[in-house]
């Protein structure tokens, strides 16, 4: 491999990704930095590539989240990259007409790949590092959301859907390495996408449950990568809220009852929402709500640490929607200061008890 390894087998290479975090800040990882604006050519894809910072910005109007309580993200380098990417791969985003093939703005192609890199790239790979942080973070804390990141249609060595690195896959992989106690996951893919790229990733590693809940028709229908999926959740067009909410519950507590553990990696996409030109499912704002506080709720009373990625939405009241989410996890006593003092120590002896048992666009999405 590109990087050391120590005795065991695991990665030994400096990182500034773990760094100690102060008990002052929420686990809530964010930088301006992930926020893509380049001569208004982000304008040709659906996705909203501001909305990031919007959600901070309604979170600071709440009076939830100041600049002094917010974990500032780092850009992933790229030793931090190779724990999961291959060489050849990172040295193909050096070519312009690739990062335009990945993120399907074609006039990308046409410019010099050092403005690419700075312009595009190093936004995702500062939501790259905010991934991996913020599992670290989970695991600490008890809940982590990276107000960003969710790449789930990118694998080791190929990108894809506005993805170009593997911020789900490099998160665990870091946790398994370099966190003891953490030796199984459970990704729940709740975006309207299947995805695909940690599933390939993932393929053969029984250390990873994968549940994924996606719109059948829609980009990327990869067949192969499905055989990764230990529950899998095909959706129809324009599936609306309460079917949804009652197959995501079922199937998410299915799952936890099914295996136990050490950390949820939650990819909580919007592009669900009703209206969504790629997701072309049909889930009202007070559904997505009411999805994210069924998963944390359950995560919660299992005493499991969660991870929340915020992933695709390609509306521009999504952004809306998920400081909602957010906000709505507060004040139900899922997330916060306040849950954390009042469970953080509950988390903590489950999560160690645990660990013990077993020591249709022509643009694709998000």
């Amino acid at each position: 491999m590109s990087h050391k390894e120590d005795s065991e087998g695991k990665s030994s290479h400096p990182t500034g990704l773990y760094a100690s975090i102060p008990r002052t800040c929420l686990p809530i990882v964010y930088h301006p930095d992930y926020n893509i604006t380049f001569m208004g050519l982000e304008k040709l894809h659906p996705f909203d590539s501001g909305k990031w910072g919007k959600v901070i910005r309604f979170l600071k109007e709440e009076q939830f989240l100041t600049d002094g309580n917010i974990v500032e993200a780092l850009e992933a380098t790229e030793e931090d990259l190779l724990v999961v990417h291959t060489k050849s791969y990172l040295n193909r985003l050096k070519w312009s007409v690739v990062v335009a093939t990945i993120t399907e703005i074609p006039p990308l192609m046409c410019l010099p790949n050092f403005l690419v890199q700075r312009r595009v790239l190093r936004p995702l790979r500062t939501q790259t590092g905010g991934t991996i942080m913020a599992g670290k973070l989970a695991v600490d804390r008890g809940w982590a959301i990276n107000v960003g990141g969710g790449f789930h249609h990118c694998s080791s060595d190929k990108g894809g859907g506005f993805c170009a690195y593997a911020d789900i896959t490099l998160a665990i992989k870091f946790l398994f390495e370099r966190v003891e106690g953490i030796s199984r996951a459970t990704i729940i893919d709740l975006d309207a996408h299947q995805g695909n790229g940690h599933e390939r990733d993932f393929m053969d590693d029984s250390r990873v449950f994968i549940m994924d809940v996606y719109n059948r028709n829609i980009y990327p229908r990869d067949g192969f990568a499905k055989r990764a999926i230990k529950r899998k959740v095909e959706l129809d067009w324009g599936t609306e809220d309460s079917e949804y909410l009652r197959k995501v519950e079922l199937h998410f507590e299915g799952t936890l009852n099914e295996v136990q553990p050490d950390i949820i990696i939650y990819n909580a996409g919007t592009d669900i929402l009703d209206g969504d030109p790629l997701g072309g499912l049909s889930i009202s704002p007070q559904g997505i709500v009411k999805r994210d506080e069924i998963v944390f709720r359950a995560a919660r009373r299992r005493g499991i640490p969660i991870l929340m990625l915020t992933s695709g939405g390609y509306q521009k009241k999504t952004a809306r929607i998920i400081a909602d989410c957010i906000l709505n996890l507060h004040q139900q006593g899922l997330i916060g200061a306040e849950a954390l003092e009042g469970e953080g120590s509950s988390l903590q002896v489950t999560s160690m008890l645990s660990h013990s048992r077993h020591a249709g666009s022509t643009f694709n999405a998000v």
